[in-house]
């Protein structure tokens, strides 16, 4: 089994590749070095640095092969899949020939996808309604729901009430990389071409301003960014309409945003960092159905965030277990990753774990600005699904079963439109609108505005307490039809305070049974990059680590990322 670490676990302070500088020729936060210093040159990616200026590039051929069909998708998880497996199912339904393909980063479908998840299964059942005939890895039914509240040695419960949003009634833990691969089984098995280990690397426009495609990632580059003998262009992907599907924080829907002002009508969107582990425990303590949520300790009450630990019923005493932190957290020495090695510790916890062998590790970001933050949805030649715009229901802890129904309604839409004989488009590229207002008429819309306001409502002087407050009045009393919307303050960055106004965080040293090092982590996290290639995440402005992270911030790079990929190294001199 892979868990793989997600590549965006980092989004919201926008920090990139890993900065290198010497201990005594700069201490950190020691001095704050001026706009006017030099700079090393770390970024090397052609957005940056152009090939056409580069003379490295002289005389390489960049043609590109291309291919056409009617649908592109971008992003094989659980939103893309359902919805290129709904068009095939309406094009065999209605005898129509549609071509979809499919691209996704990952080497095998379902492998950047972790494990461990309690899924909602009503968006699975409308997909697929004989999913169990068709042998969809749903294993675990809930059979036990807790939530508890965490002091530094106590465990205090609360009632989970008919009707509140943690209720998982109905629910199922599954491994949701096998859930991915199935669905990735039945969209090739409907017809639906799959392009597993091609990244989609660059939007496509017509010369009307219309979404013409994709371009898939470039191969054989140098970490320096000059060409290898081995460079090969990537593919061209050319559709009527490109369905973006890339999940939390995605390159491509960022670009979007920006050329089509998508976010022009929405608040910012807020983030957060999900840990998650794979253990196998001792069976004695196996408790299959079990779902336990807690809050509180080790944060504090201003830190949003929780945990989790799921007993799986897969053949062996699996549990998943995680740990997720709002990234509006205002300490920069906090460490998402050792507050939850920290957690595991806690009298409550550490007894499922003891005697038992952690499996797996993985991260990966989460939307949780709900439906506040939502995008516009649609442009000409595309749209977004699944958590690329965010349909996460925080409260729920859910966000793959509106997800996948955001895919069907995105496919059914899309498909009025291409078999619409008497369509007349402004754009080469459909501008398919009507996804958006068949969205907004749906239950993924009704589940999100009745929660709308719990997210925010953590903001007070009351922290978390004052959002579950807030829960058990406005929710569970009036299913969120109160008169109001509440707003987030701002984007999670403008929360972070300077270094010299907090207190750095001592954490307790791992002692490899419970609680482990990061790079131990990130090695089971099935995480292969070739030391010769460019870094997948690209510097703007290579001033801004040292200029502004570490000068104000001390370096929060070094910490908030779950993979190390920031950690500043004292051992070579910036040059």
């Amino acid at each position: 089994m892979q868990v793989l670490l997600a590549r965006l676990a980092c989004p919201v302070y926008h920090c990139f590749h890993a900065i290198k500088i010497k201990k005594n020729y700069l201490p950190l936060c020691a001095i704050r070095w001026s706009s006017t210093s030099v700079v090393p040159r770390i970024t090397t990616h052609y957005t940056v640095y152009p090939r056409d200026q580069d003379k490295r590039w002289e005389g390489v051929n960049m043609e590109r092969f291309a291919e056409e069909a009617d649908v592109v998708i971008v992003g094989a998880g659980p939103a893309g899949l359902s919805a290129a497996a709904r068009l095939k199912q309406l094009a065999a339904q209605h005898e129509k020939d549609i071509r979809v393909c499919l691209v996704e980063k990952a080497a095998q479908i379902g492998a950047h996808t972790l494990s461990g998840a309690c899924l909602d299964p009503r968006a699975l059942q409308e997909l697929f309604p004989d999913w169990k005939e068709k042998g969809a890895p749903l294993n675990t039914p809930v059979t036990e729901d807790r939530f508890g509240i965490l002091t530094e040695k106590y465990r205090i419960p609360v009632p989970i009430l008919p009707g509140l949003p943690m209720n998982n009634h109905g629910n199922y833990i599954v491994r949701l990389g096998h859930l991915v691969s199935w669905m990735g089984e039945q969209a090739e098995a409907l017809g639906v071409e799959v392009y597993p280990g091609y990244a989609a690397a660059e939007v496509l426009f017509h010369e009307d301003g219309s979404v013409k495609g994709i371009a898939t990632n470039d191969v054989g580059i140098q970490k320096d960014g000059a060409p290898k003998t081995t460079f090969e262009r990537g593919l061209e992907l050319h559709a009527k309409v490109t369905i973006f599907a890339e999940g939390c924080h995605g390159h491509l829907a960022k670009q979007l945003y920006r050329k089509f002002d998508l976010r022009a009508n929405c608040e910012p969107q807020t983030y957060g960092i999900g840990l998650k582990e794979l253990w196998v425990i001792d069976e004695k303590k196996w408790k299959p159905g079990r779902v336990d949520h807690t809050v509180g300790w080790p944060l504090d009450r201003h830190t949003y965030g929780g945990s989790f630990l799921y007993h799986l019923n897969e053949g062996e005493p699996l549990v998943a277990l995680g740990f997720v932190v709002g990234l509006d957290y205002q300490n920069p020495y906090l460490s998402p990753f050792r507050e939850f090695q920290r957690w595991k510790h806690h009298p409550s916890i550490q007894p499922t774990l003891e005697g038992g062998k952690r499996i797996a590790y993985g991260a990966r970001a989460l939307n949780e600005g709900g439906l506040q933050s939502i995008p516009k949805l649609t442009f000409p030649g595309g749209l977004l699904i699944g958590c690329s715009p965010g349909f996460m229901n925080v409260p729920k802890i859910k966000g793959t079963h509106t997800a996948m129904k955001s895919g069907i309604l995105a496919a059914e839409s899309i498909f009025n439109q291409l078999t619409n004989e008497n369509l007349q488009s402004k754009t080469i590229g459909l501008d398919v609108t009507e996804y958006e207002d068949n969205l907004k008429k749906s239950w993924v819309w009704k589940e999100l505005y009745s929660v709308r306001n719990i997210r925010p409502s953590c903001h007070s002087i009351l922290g978390v307490y004052g959002g579950m407050i807030y829960t058990g009045i406005f929710y569970w009393i009036f299913r969120g039809m109160e008169p109001w919307t509440l707003k987030h303050k701002g984007s999670d960055s403008d929360k972070l305070k300077p270094a010299k106004d907090c207190t750095p965080i001592e954490y307790p040293k791992p002692d490899g049974q419970i609680s482990f090092d990061l790079l131990s982590s990130v090695a089971l996290s099935g995480t292969n990059h070739e030391h010769d290639q460019p870094a997948h995440l690209t510097l703007k402005d290579d001033s801004v680590p040292v200029n502004r992270n570490l000068s104000i911030y001390d370096g929060p790079e070094q910490r908030f990322c779950p993979a190390g990929l920031y950690i500043t190294s004292h051992s070579e001199t910036a040059q």
